[in-house]
């Protein structure tokens, strides 16, 4: 599993999460948030999903690391929906799994779902929450989702 960093490159998953662990540790008494999100765009025929994985150190800066995955057009919206979550629920599990090995397992993860009260997500917001809450993390959505609505977004296209 290859992510991108913007300003390191290309880094294995273990890259990723050393430079993570590494941020963390760089200011251990800040407060952190770890999010996950994940988008998507049709591009040239195809569908390109991008996970980005965000640690954001309250007041101080953030860093983020995206995955990209190209897959077959989807035109069901719903299916769109569900498979970008599953992807941010992918990645937030072996992240979780990852910190909580290194002894930073109070860091909680929050998912990101790019669904919102407005437009036409708006009847998928029970499930995908639901599913994002019964895997054991907390849900954000439109306007707060900004992990899949901002940073994931800007890497679809």
């Amino acid at each position: 599993m290859v992510f991108i960093s913007p300003t390191k490159g290309k880094m294995r998953f273990d890259e990723m999460v050393a430079d993570i662990v590494r941020y963390i540790k760089g200011l251990p008494l800040s407060a952190y948030k770890i999010i996950i999100g994940s988008d998507s765009q049709v591009v040239q025929g195809e569908m390109q999903f991008v996970t980005a994985v965000i640690i954001h150190r309250l007041g101080k800066g953030a860093r983020y690391f995206y995955r990209k995955r190209a897959h077959r057009k989807i035109k069901s919206l719903r299916q769109r929906i569900f498979f970008e979550t599953s992807l941010s629920l992918e990645v937030g599990a072996l992240v979780t799994q990852a910190l909580n090995t290194v002894g930073l397992e109070e860091h909680k993860l929050e998912i990101h779902i790019d669904v919102g009260n407005h437009g036409e997500t708006r009847d998928l917001i029970r499930e995908v929450v639901g599913m994002v809450v019964g895997s054991g993390f907390s849900a954000r959505i439109k306007p707060d989702a900004y992990g899949a609505s901002t940073v994931a977004d800007k890497h679809t296209k």
